[in-house]
């Protein structure tokens, strides 16, 4: 480890005082936020080195309290230290409080895992594809709704792609952290393989879209009846044409209003959690009558 800068008790905090750095182990990155940091110290999916937290009262510090045993159970030091410096390690995000010196999360390579689902043309699976997906808080996003929507896996073309980044955890409010998300170096490859195992692709376009010879029907209208993959494309082009040529059918979101022109689509991670509850929202309707039957 190398040396940190903990601001010590009791001494008299002048209001222009010059921060000092707090100097990182090597290759390590700084995770902010109560809820990744959280998540993050109840997994053992990173190395943990250090847990820097600012003193405080009320609420907050019955937070603090918790991280604190938390970070025990894990071995992990505990610096206290000004909001300030706080700022200063996480570049000025909202860390309410907290920040979590760890090593990066990777995308695990589908070559890793592949068949550990042990899926089936049987079984009701639904996977996650993003095509190019690269702002932050878009990502995190789409964890966070695929993570609560019970989707079983979320893989990403490795190219032009946002990495795991610490602001995606924070935007995914921790979902980044318990949810294995893959890559793959080539996606239409992938899609083919998994079209020719029996799964039904599936692709996004808004309402003033057409696609050639790819049926587009209202995501209401679609029925789950095989394992699917939906497919998300970038925030500004959508799903590139050959990706688009690969799918089965083309899902849009019908609107509530005549659009203005401009205003004709949603933002990417809004749109999916909305198809994706569509989707999940099958499944709920054919596991609520075996329980009432039960």
């Amino acid at each position: 480890w190398l040396p940190s800068f903990v601001e010590l008790k009791g001494r008299s905090r002048p209001q222009g005082r010059r921060v000092l750095p707090i100097e990182r182990t090597r290759g390590s990155e700084i995770l902010f936020g109560v809820a990744p940091c959280s998540m993050a110290l109840s997994q053992a999916r990173r190395d943990l080195f250090r847990l820097f937290l600012k003193q405080s009262v009320g609420p907050q510090r019955l937070v603090s309290s918790e991280l604190v045993l938390q970070a025990a159970a894990r071995g992990v030091p505990v610096l206290h230290v000004g909001r300030r410096e706080l700022d200063e390690l996480c570049g000025g995000r909202v860390h309410q409080g907290v920040c979590l010196e760890a090593t990066p999360l990777r995308y695990k390579r589908m070559e890793e895992d592949e068949g550990s689902d042990g899926e089936s043309t049987n079984r009701q699976l639904l996977w996650l594809v993003l095509e190019q997906i690269q702002d932050p808080m878009n990502l995190g996003a789409l964890l966070r709704s695929a993570y609560f929507l019970g989707v079983d896996r979320v893989v990403t073309s490795r190219r032009n792609s946002c990495p795991l980044t610490p602001t995606v955890s924070k935007a995914s409010s921790g979902a980044m952290e318990v949810f294995d998300v893959y890559s793959t170096d080539d996606l239409r490859s992938f899609l083919k393989a998994k079209a020719a195992e029996g799964w039904e692709v599936v692709g996004t376009v808004s309402q003033s879209e057409t696609v050639e010879n790819v049926p587009v029907i209202s995501c209401l209208e679609f029925r789950w009846n095989k394992p699917i993959i939906l497919v998300i494309g970038s925030e500004g082009d959508g799903l590139s044409l050959e990706t688009q040529l690969l799918c089965h059918q083309m899902l849009l979101i019908p609107s509530g209003r005549t659009l203005h022109p401009g205003i004709e689509s949603l933002n990417v991670s809004v749109a999916t959690g909305i198809l994706l509850h569509s989707i999940c929202s099958q499944k709920l309707r054919k596991v609520l009558p075996l329980q009432q039957q039960g």
